[in-house]
């Protein structure tokens, strides 16, 4: 691949033609897991000599312990470092492998300590973060729709790797911190509901930010969807800060950036029944996962099996931290359902909402408005139907890396697509007018805290 590019030699005299920065870009791009073990194995013995090396000396005016964040510049040149952290967040880095994922971006999503981003740039680190993101866009699953043969699974793209475990903590610590303020009565009325759990798969939390969605006919007769007459509390600056991400990196279009969010929190066991969803959003919308793996079933009939269990042909696992787009036939023909999860569980799903739904007092939010996406190399324009090529950036040795990145991770894409490809008989769906909580105050009978 080298040779594509005019250049041709052996690893050493190939580096040799480096720059400093070069070489930091060529380490800062990812390796096949049996060289990242490698690097990482070597890294990890330099910082640890270099750790026992020091601890003799504390009084030392100067610190040259080389951290985790440093990784990338140990072979080519000796750096002293800033105020060195607390030991013990040295230790917490050495005990694990350090990835590109671990780069933290001055975006407000992350925080304030990174592993390694020692001489790199911000553009330098949201490239590698986005080069990073894997893109599954082809999901296939044939139904006789209309007496014609449709996959209903088109629109339905899943992207992982988009938050990273730190930006997934903070996330995760907002959320819990907007649950108490709204078991406080600190949130509006219709922006917190706690129902009461009085079954399996049923009362689990639910905080709306943008608009009021009435799930289904109320008390006071209004039918499902936005409550136009109602208000809730805007989108927090956090949430703001995941749809800029969501738009730069391309996981959702500039065309339809969200202006509305719904939270749900489930304990153990709780569910979200079949449905498809209400027209007044716009396609695409997409769902975030958080604290732990759960499936989405999807099919254009769903069947009820039992309380927070249900059947359907296609399962699809959401890891933590990835993001499921809904568009197309995925969004509109196949019904989709989250079955009782295992475990405790967040989900944060965007949506953009029609103009002529918009509630009365809606203002739009100037933070959300033109948001760029991150520029991609026309190479992406010659991808596979069905994948995402990610952008090569403009070094020729990188852009050898990220395109061997690139191929291997559309060969594995291609043989997980052609084992999901399946065709199944429609099945009968039985619907509930029950299935979604009521929205309105916080049950009298307290939760308890997280």
């Amino acid at each position: 691949m080298s040779s594509e590019y005019g250049v041709s030699g052996g690893i050493m005299e190939l580096l040799n033609q480096l720059s400093r920065d070069e070489i930091l870009e060529v380490l800062s791009q990812g390796f096949c897991q049996h060289c990242e073990a490698l690097l990482q194995q070597r890294v990890h013995n330099i910082l640890n000599n270099k750790v026992s090396k020091t601890s003799s000396s504390e009084n030392g005016s100067e610190s040259i312990i080389k951290l985790p964040e440093q990784q990338a510049t140990m072979a080519v040149d000796t750096i002293r470092t800033p105020p060195t952290p607390p030991n013990s967040m040295i230790s917490e880095q050495l005990a694990r492998p350090v990835t590109n994922s671990d780069i933290l971006l001055n975006d407000g999503l992350g925080g304030t300590y990174s592993a390694i981003n020692n001489g790199l740039s911000e553009e330098q680190k949201e490239q590698i973060r986005f080069s990073q993101v894997g893109r599954k866009k082809d999901f296939v699953h044939m139904e006789k729709i209309n007496g014609r043969a449709t996959n209903v699974l088109k629109g339905i793209e899943l992207h992982t790797e988009v938050f990273n475990a730190e930006e997934q903590k903070n996330i995760v610590e907002c959320v819990y911190n907007l649950q108490r303020m709204g078991q406080k009565g600190q949130l509006r009325e219709r922006t917190y509901s706690e129902p009461r759990k009085w079954m399996r798969g049923k009362g689990r939390v639910t905080i709306q930010f943008g608009c009021c969605y009435n799930y289904a006919e109320d008390q006071k007769g209004n039918p499902p969807g936005i409550l136009r007459d109602e208000e809730v509390d805007p989108l927090p600056p956090l949430f703001k800060q995941m749809i800029k991400r969501l738009v730069r990196w391309h996981v959702l279009p500039p065309t339809c950036i969200p202006n509305s969010c719904i939270v749900n929190i489930y304990d153990e066991g709780d569910c979200i029944p079949p449905h498809i969803d209400h027209h007044d959003f716009l396609r695409p919308f997409c769902t975030v996962s958080f604290l732990t793996e759960s499936n989405i079933i999807f099919g254009s009939s769903l069947k009820i099996v039992g309380p927070g269990e249900f059947s359907g042909p296609v399962s699809i696992s959401l890891p933590v931290g990835s993001v499921l787009i809904l568009s197309g036939n995925g969004a509109d023909i196949a019904k989709h359902c989250v079955p009782g999860v295992p475990g405790k569980r967040i989900s944060i799903t965007f949506r953009k909402m029609d103009e002529s739904k918009l509630p009365y007092n809606f203002s739009s939010d100037p933070e959300l408005s033109g948001i760029n996406p991150l520029i991609v190399s026309p190479s992406v324009n010659s991808a596979q139907q069905g994948h995402y090529r990610r952008p090569v950036p403009q070094s020729s040795f990188l852009r050898a890396v990220v395109l061997q990145n690139q191929r291997r991770n559309e060969q594995l894409n291609k043989d997980k697509s052609e084992e999901s490809a399946k065709t199944t008989n429609n099945d009968s769906f039985l619907s509930r007018n029950d299935d979604f909580p009521p929205l309105g105050r916080v049950s009298k009978v307290a939760r308890s805290k997280q």
